[in-house]
């Protein structure tokens, strides 16, 4: 009976073993759930931190290149035709609601660009487009947000529970001795490490990809103002 304890709970015969497949095999079941449920996390993690450092990249390339095509002086109307009708970037997106908009507005007969609202429904539409483009790149945001504060305590618990498991069946055993406790303790501990690795990119990242998103939607809400402001002028000109 002690032997069948120590070969199947414990495994001492595999004492020796403490590398990241023995660690893992010799886990009980729930362990192994939760060492495979952070791996997953993970691998999500890392995933969503390459994609949206590659989106940064690509979207404030793409911004900078159509700012200096907005202010080289050309007309609207062609840039409206050429990037803004159809935008394939956040920027772009913004220019085109707003010159939709006042397109729009101005081809209504009699209208009064001036003190027909028309203002106040291209900032509306600033603010929508403002609105829906940082929503869309802010999407599995998230996800970074709530495994950094959780893959600890979800790493923690899988200790736990190896531990208790751990404990059992070194009663059952009534054997105390290091060589005994050491790998089913070692198992356990190596959920938390997993947890850790886990947590700290996802926290770190979360932090960095907000302030960069939040820089963006700055970059955005300031471009609009401007061309709202643009038109604004247009339309009393026209007036």
């Amino acid at each position: 009976m002690d032997r069948a304890v120590d070969a199947a709970n414990l495994g001492v015969a595999a004492a020796g073993d403490l590398s990241v497949w023995g660690l893992f095999m010799n886990a009980s079941l729930m362990v192994k759930l939760v060492m495979l449920g952070l791996v997953f996390c993970s691998v999500m993690v890392w995933a969503i931190i390459f994609d949206k450092i590659v989106t940064l990249r690509r979207i404030n390339k793409q911004a900078s290149a159509f700012e200096d095509r907005f202010w080289s002086g050309g007309s609207l109307d062609d840039l409206y035709e050429s990037d803004g009708a159809k935008p394939v970037h956040p920027l772009a997106a913004v220019f085109g609601a707003a010159m939709g908009e006042w397109r729009r507005s101005a081809r209504i007969p009699g209208v009064d660009l001036v003190r027909g609202g028309v203002k106040e429904r291209v900032d509306r539409a600033i603010g929508i487009t403002v609105t829906r483009e940082m929503d869309r790149l802010r999407r599995w945001v998230i996800f970074l947000a709530t495994v950094g504060p959780v893959a600890p305590f979800v790493g923690l618990f899988g200790t736990v529970w190896g531990i208790m498991h751990s404990f059992s069946a070194i009663a059952a055993m009534h054997n105390t001795n290091l060589s005994v406790v050491a790998p089913g303790i070692s198992e356990a501990l190596f959920a938390t490490a997993i947890g850790l690795l886990t947590a700290v990119p996802s926290y770190v990242a979360y932090n960095v990809i907000s302030n960069s998103l939040d820089l963006f939607q700055d970059r955005l809400e300031g471009f609009g103002t401007e061309f709202a402001a643009i038109l604004s002028r247009q339309s009393e000109e026209r007036a």
